[in-house]
């Protein structure tokens, strides 16, 4: 399994879902360097975790196939804005989107 470095959230979220179902995976490589990850897992180096959001385009630009989902395994975004209330149009737009779209069923 390639999995992402020990610092990352998705990391540490795997790595509870693997204690808790009493789960050794075989690491092949530990990345850091999304470019890195990027190469092994084209050149079919092993299996890999991504949030679910992402795993449509990396399937259709890349000879992947989804092997199943964690629901208990999550990862979190964060959009910061210094305001309280979002009022630029743009802000406001990306907010919408990802409300609407990217998280839909979360």
């Amino acid at each position: 399994m390639l999995l992402q470095t020990r610092n990352t959230a998705l990391r540490q979220s795997l790595d509870q879902w693997f204690r808790a179902n009493k789960i050794e995976p075989d690491m092949v490589g530990e990345v850091e360097d999304v470019v890195l990850l990027q190469f092994l897992r084209q050149h079919g180096r092993g299996i890999f975790a991504v949030p679910s959001v992402v795993s449509p385009p990396i399937c259709e630009h890349e000879e992947v196939v989804v092997l199943g989902e964690l629901p208990e395994v999550r990862e979190a975004f964060y959009a910061i804005s210094v305001e309280r209330r979002l009022q630029h149009p743009a802000v406001v737009a990306f907010s919408e989107a990802a409300r609407n779209r990217l998280f839909v069923g979360s």
